[in-house]
């Protein structure tokens, strides 16, 4: 009776800290599909919601004569940038798959994507996300991603 009650126990335990955690990713992966939401939708208000007050874009990708260079964007002019319905311009940022991992209050997110414009092929990379947990939520406290147009998986 002691190694029923045991195993009820601990497979009991398991399965909710299993849950638990899908749980949480799942709230990571939903605040990232908000943004692009919003992206898809000129939603700035949305596409802000997703974001921690001192959030940071980066974009790594080669420059003309093909050296490694950084881009840092502005959060405002990218909200804005986005947010804005151009007509006849569609933004689309098709996500591949989530890589997803959670320590405590922070959270990583490697999502490899395809980006649309009405439909025509732009761009790939991958994002990697940098998320906390404040105030019962995940923000999205930085994104870095990369860029090119060839080798798309």
């Amino acid at each position: 009776m002691k190694k029923f009650l045991l195993l009820f126990i601990y497979f009991t335990l398991y399965e909710n800290i299993s849950l638990a955690q899908q749980h949480s990713e799942m709230a990571v992966k939903s605040v990232i599909d908000q943004l692009f939401d919003g992206i898809r939708g000129n939603d700035s208000l949305l596409i802000k919601a997703t974001f921690h007050e001192g959030c940071t874009l980066q974009t790594i990708q080669n420059n003309e004569e093909g050296k490694v260079v950084v881009d840092k964007s502005n959060m405002t002019a990218f909200i804005t940038a986005v947010g804005t319905k151009r007509e006849g311009k569609q933004l689309d940022e098709r996500i591949s798959g989530y890589d997803i991992k959670i320590d405590g209050d922070m959270a990583i997110a490697w999502t490899p994507y395809s980006f649309y414009i009405s439909n025509v092929f732009s761009h790939c990379g991958v994002n990697a996300f940098t998320l906390i947990y404040q105030s019962d939520k995940w923000k999205i406290l930085s994104i870095t991603d990369t860029r090119r147009k060839n080798d798309c998986k």
